[in-house]
């Protein structure tokens, strides 16, 4: 080999070699810079106490706390739309408490919607709507009123009774409340059929698919969360979370509205807040048959 092209060789690798440590020093130090910035500590959630749901409690097993563990551990580490929930659990909560007492129903039911829905009027790609999420053959076994002009999924207040109802029922069924959750999720048909082939009466004896096996721990994790959201890391001051929505008034309407953008001038409010306050209202329109309509309008908007 030819003695210049030898030295410029071993010359050119030796500049390489000391580019390309200075260059993984330099990358290693800026993101060890990086990392010691972030203002965050990563603590593993205390298990070190009792559970319930529904004033029913949670075995005490190995099984059940880590089962438990892993929905905490995802939940209180999941900001962003734990932080929405807290928020919205000021302007809706009160509602369903209410309702919730007045027909019986643990208050820790309250705890299903957010899991549900994460109180939000959203519809599942299974076309289950709503905070409750109710798909439409069930809606309209429960009473609530659905076509394309009128979907009272999305009415709070309606949607909610109609959810006591189910669950009045399927505790009915199954004998408390934890299998009256689970139901919820699965279905009380599939419910049932697991409950005879696995020879078990309880939700935490059974071996699930993933998302019914995880419901009800999810269900404890978010009330534990929600009710004292300081202790994992939470902190929020009473004025930063959203207001009720509960300064309005209510129209009754006995006839068809040919168009709610008129309507909503008629009482000074725009169409966006007639649509906010009364989100069960699908269309542009209603065509008024026999039934007669609430609609909320806001006294301050």
């Amino acid at each position: 080999m030819n003695g210049k092209y030898l030295s410029g060789l071993i010359t050119g690798l030796l500049i390489a070699s000391i580019i390309s440590v200075t260059f993984v020093d330099a990358k290693v130090h800026d993101e060890r810079a990086v990392v010691s910035s972030l203002p965050q500590i990563i603590e593993s959630v205390d298990m070190n106490k009792g559970f319930t749901f529904g004033g029913e409690q949670m075995p005490n097993t190995f099984d059940a706390r880590e089962r438990l563990d892993r929905e905490l551990s995802v939940n209180a580490y999941w900001h962003s739309s734990t932080l929405l929930n807290i928020k919205a659990a000021k302007r809706y909560f009160p509602v369903m408490e209410k309702i919730l007492a007045e027909n019986g129903i643990p208050e820790d039911f309250k705890f299903l919607a957010v899991a549900e829905s994460n109180l939000r009027n959203v519809s599942s790609p299974a076309s289950a709507k709503g905070f409750w999420q109710f798909r439409k053959l069930a809606a309209r076994e429960f009473g609530l009123e659905v076509n394309d002009e009128v979907d009272e999924r999305y009415h709070l207040e309606k949607a909610t009774k109609a959810a006591c109802k189910y669950l009045k029922q399927l505790h009915k069924r199954f004998g408390n409340w934890t299998n009256a959750a689970a139901a919820y999720n699965v279905g009380p048909t599939n419910f049932s059929r697991i409950l005879k082939s696995q020879g078990e009466e309880s939700f935490y004896n059974l071996n699930l698919n993933d998302e019914t096996s995880r419901y009800v721990f999810r269900l404890i994790a978010i009330k534990e969360i929600m009710s004292q959201p300081d202790r994992f890391g939470f902190y929020l001051d009473d004025f930063e979370k959203y207001e009720p929505l509960d300064d309005y008034y209510e129209v009754t309407v006995k006839s068809s509205v040919d168009s709610w953008s008129e309507f909503a001038k008629k009482y000074g409010i725009s169409y966006r807040m007639l649509k906010i306050y009364n989100p069960w209202l699908r269309d542009t329109k209603l065509t008024v048959i026999k039934n007669t309509y609430q609609v909320k309008i806001p006294k301050n908007s």
